[in-house]
């Protein structure tokens, strides 16, 4: 296969996921739609290396992955993360819902060590799914090893539809208060942000002609601010170990603060949408490793370890959130963030405001409330939680 017919080939598939959520309004996200498809094409006639035939080798993904990262951080400001303090105690009683569930339910049906290896990938990504996938193997445990990476393939199946169902449902009460005028914060917010950002250059560069920043300098500020996050991360590693990705998110949010970033400076240096297909086209070579025969070989206890997880997910969730006054949909949208992380939550988010309104200001409304702990609490769970667990979790195996 060509390189261009592979290209051509994985962005239709993109593009049928985007049509069927703008043709359902979201109700079918389009990650489970081209999750779906390109699952049927690894079965069929998709070569197992489509994505990097077509370009995209998983080198160019992590790059990107760090521009978008750091990007993500220009959304938010110091202030807002601190007012993120419930959502990150939310991320932590679903992740601590999961593990109880899975730990006292999950145990006695699927047997300790199935839900020892089952539980980092499932609150978590790629990293945690291969500590437990490598210890398994090293442990003798062949089939849990596999299990291991098609529940970190898989999860997204669950996470994607039921996120979507939850977030239309505070998405349509939030648009109800701003529209009775009951959204006040959201809007002082952006106007305050209107007021304080410069429209073009942050102030770090005011004095210099806006006909030097161009789309390069752009790019250059965003790659210096995310490689520091990464050579921090390196520093300390000795240390303690802390995920390059979150200090690019924290590196970013501080960078903009400063005025050494503007806000959204991918989307400005016309780099964004190019860095979203890398990293879906990424995430969707994933599911090359699920055969059909494997997934017959453990579909009973993917979709026990799923339904149970979710389960324990959702009540630890909604009590953290009736204790800290967040809705119970939004509270179980944060901890469904555990399922997919970056960049889904912001996909799926984006997706469903889009799907509510159609006016601008009531989009930076939702946006403004629905935005920001949805990442957050991917980033909480997904980057640093799962990986912690994973790092304990296989010592037992």
């Amino acid at each position: 296969m060509s390189q261009m017919l592979a290209l051509v080939i994985v962005i239709f598939v993109l593009l049928v996921g985007d049509f069927v959520a703008v043709r359902t309004k979201a109700w079918i996200p389009s990650m489970f739609v081209a999750g779906i498809l390109f699952l049927i094409g690894y079965w069929t006639f998709f070569p197992k290396e489509i994505v990097a035939i077509a370009g995209v080798p998983s080198v160019v993904a992590v790059m990107m992955m760090y521009l978008l990262i750091t990007n993500m951080g220009t959304l938010l400001s110091l202030q807002e993360l601190k007012n993120q303090w419930k959502t990150i105690i939310i991320a932590f009683s679903g992740i601590l819902g999961i593990v109880a569930a899975l730990l006292g339910i999950g145990s006695l049906i699927f047997g300790l060590q199935t839900m020892i290896v089952a539980i980092p990938p499932l609150v978590g990504g790629v990293v945690s799914a291969l500590i437990m996938s490598e210890g398994a193997q090293a442990a003798g445990l062949t089939t849990l090893s596999v299990f291991a990476i098609v529940i970190y393939v898989m999860q997204g199946f669950a996470g994607y539809p039921l996120t979507a169902l939850v977030l239309k449902k505070e998405g349509r009460r939030l648009l109800e208060m701003y529209r009775q005028g009951n959204l006040a914060s959201a809007q002082e917010e952006i106007a305050a942000a209107a007021e304080v950002m410069p429209a073009t250059v942050p102030k770090l560069f005011r004095s210099m002609p806006e006909k030097y920043n161009t789309d390069f300098f752009k790019f250059f500020r965003l790659a210096l601010v995310a490689f520091l996050a990464y050579q921090v991360s390196v520093l300390l590693a000795p240390i303690v170990n802390i995920s390059p990705f979150v200090l690019c998110l924290l590196f970013g949010v501080v960078a903009t603060s400063i005025g050494f970033l503007e806000k959204q400076v991918l989307q400005k240096a016309n780099g964004f949408g190019i860095a979203i297909l890398v990293l879906m086209l990424f995430i969707f070579d994933g599911l090359k490793q699920a055969t059909p025969e494997m997934l017959m070989s453990i579909i009973l206890p993917l979709i026990g370890t799923v339904i149970i997880g979710v389960a324990g997910m959702y009540l630890f969730s909604f009590i953290a959130g009736k204790i800290l006054k967040v809705s119970k949909e939004m509270a179980f949208a944060v901890s469904l963030t555990a399922l997919y992380g970056f960049p889904a939550d912001y996909i799926i988010t984006n997706e469903v405001i889009n799907s509510l309104t159609e006016d601008e200001k009531e989009r930076e409304a939702l946006t403004s409330h629905m935005l920001p702990p949805m990442l957050v609490g991917g980033f909480i769970t997904v980057t640093i939680v799962s990986v912690i667990l994973a790092g304990i979790f296989v010592q037992f195996l």
